[in-house]
């Protein structure tokens, strides 16, 4: 199958072909642009349909899209995006459709890179798998039973949302949610408020200086001190890892999955984050479902995004 994917966000844009047969996959060309607000969600779409266009070889068997949620993969719209303003009720697979003549599958880019990595990294060959993004926010996509689960209305695996404390870091809206402890903007809020705490007794962690507000604070920046031995980093780390292993150990007992693929900050941080999860996992979640349950770092790394846009057209 020659396979053609869309990659859309909120900064830039992809389109990538790709060859399929059956059990490889391999990338074959690339372009990218940044996503223009001046112009209108059709305009930008006859802009990445001129792109792919000028990439292709011959004409695609399938088209996948994937794009940030809200959307209706049913349906083929994307809805109101908080990344893409001005982006409602999009019919992005119809222009690109009549366009191509062939057919064309959208997916929330969570449920996409679930996708990518069952068929094509870590998750390979398993029935029951749970994608997690762990990037500057927390998502995730499920297959279950060998398919993936979306959900009634393309909701499901919004683990983020998920409150595991009354208290801690701010994410999806959430104070002490799952994405507020377990993602980029969730460690440097931790960083953070743990930095105001030493600063308060005349200590400063290595990551942060007097005058230094939390926009200043990043998951890098933290674990680079860490690395560097700065206890308050590695206290970060281990607290986030903690929250980590409470969240995992709820989608353990609850979907008794085979293997959970995470990404990003956990791929580059596991040995820090793994020992204080695996700690509480083996404390909260049930013996026979975390035995058989393999936590792994995603494989597909920078270039998710482009497997992603190809695995959504294997759907």
């Amino acid at each position: 199958m020659n396979i053609l994917g869309f990659d859309i966000g909120g900064t830039k844009c992809a389109v990538v072909t790709a060859l399929w047969d059956g059990k490889e996959i391999k990338l074959l060309k690339k372009k990218k642009c940044p996503t223009e607000r001046e112009l209108t969600p059709a305009e930008m779409i006859d802009k990445l349909i001129a792109m792919a266009d000028g990439i292709l070889e011959c004409k695609p068997d399938a088209v996948g899209i994937s794009c940030g949620g809200p959307l209706d993969s049913k349906k083929g719209i994307i809805m109101s995006p908080p990344n893409l303003p001005g982006w409602d009720n999009i019919g992005i697979v119809k222009q690109i459709e009549l366009h191509y003549g062939v057919p064309v599958h959208l997916q929330n880019d969570a449920n996409a890179c679930a996708v990518a990595e069952w068929k094509f990294g870590a998750g390979r060959g398993a029935e029951n798998m749970v994608f997690m993004t762990f990037g500057t926010g927390l998502g995730a996509g499920l297959i279950i039973g060998g398919k993936l689960y979306s959900g009634t209305n393309d909701n499901a695996g919004e683990l983020g949302h998920i409150r595991l404390d009354k208290f801690g870091p701010v994410g999806y809206g959430k104070v002490g949610s799952f994405e507020g402890f377990c993602s980029g903007g969730g460690l440097a809020q931790l960083g953070y408020m743990k930095a105001i705490e030493k600063a308060q007794s005349g200590e400063y962690p290595m990551y942060f200086k007097k005058g230094m507000t939390v926009a200043d604070v990043t998951a890098k920046t933290i674990a680079d001190a860490a690395d560097q031995g700065d206890e308050t980093a590695i206290e970060v780390y281990r607290i986030c890892g903690e929250y980590l292993g409470k969240g995992l150990s709820v989608i353990i007992d609850l979907l008794n999955p085979e293997v959970i693929v995470i990404g990003s900050i956990f791929a580059r941080s596991k040995n820090r984050l793994w020992e204080p999860a695996k700690k509480v996992i083996e404390k909260e979640a049930l013996s026979l479902s975390a035995n058989c349950c393999r936590v792994v770092p995603a494989e597909l790394g920078e270039h998710i995004g482009d497997y992603a846009a190809v695995a959504a057209a294997l759907l």
